[in-house]
């Protein structure tokens, strides 16, 4: 898997997937650059029905996508796409929990990398960087862990991780059972039962 600039296209068209639907809901900073009327109810602190300009808010992503297209408010990275945070899974990402810093941590930053940003070099970077870094173990702990508890050993990974551990998981389970014979034996076709039991009953009949 490459990241880049446009990959947040082939995010955008699971319109039907939950995981995309709960990534979109992950909540963005951002800055309103007008005056918004009859928004107030946005900002829980505030008392006024409007937004005033300056007003900081943290917003879904799909709701803040609507509004940036409009102009009404500019966008910040979150957090954990941040400088420092970078810097830590640039030193030794295998060792860091992706689940804590975002349960779908590539899908939303592969969002972010629509919009522009000083950053956004970077953040797409650190993205590839990431999962080439912790790709090798994650595959080796599925092939190598067929006795142990699976929600243990996923417990650090990012919906993404978790979706390929899962079907590295499965293919060597699938495997052992081939090469323990425990696979979908050969069976005779219905077709051919059905033959066989309407030709001994022609012969029971004929005797």
């Amino acid at each position: 898997m490459n990241f880049s600039k446009r990959s947040f296209v082939f995010a955008e068209e699971q319109y039907f997937s939950i995981d995309d639907i709960l990534a979109t809901n992950e909540r963005i900073p951002c800055k309103f650059e007008v005056d918004v009327h009859k928004l107030g109810f946005l900002d829980p602190s505030s008392g006024s029905q409007d937004l005033a300009k300056g007003t900081k808010l943290e917003m879904p992503l799909w709701m803040a996508q609507a509004l940036h297209s409009r102009r009404l408010i500019t966008m910040d990275i979150p957090r954990v796409y941040r400088e420092a945070y970078r810097e830590i899974l640039n030193a030794d990402a295998t060792v860091v929990d992706l689940h804590k810093m975002g349960p779908y941590f590539y899908h939303l930053g592969l969002y972010l990398l629509r919009f522009a940003h000083q950053d956004s070099e970077e953040i797409c970077q650190m993205l590839n960087q990431t999962f080439r870094n912790r790709f090798r173990q994650l595959m080796d702990t599925s092939q190598n862990s067929l006795e142990e508890d699976a929600t243990v050993l996923t417990a650090n990974l990012d919906r993404t991780e978790v979706a390929l551990f899962n079907l590295g998981h499965k293919s060597l389970l699938d495997l052992k059972n081939w090469q323990n014979r425990k696979s979908q034996k050969i069976l005779t076709a219905d077709l051919v039962m059905n033959h066989k039991k309407r030709k001994r009953a022609i012969m029971d009949n004929s005797s």
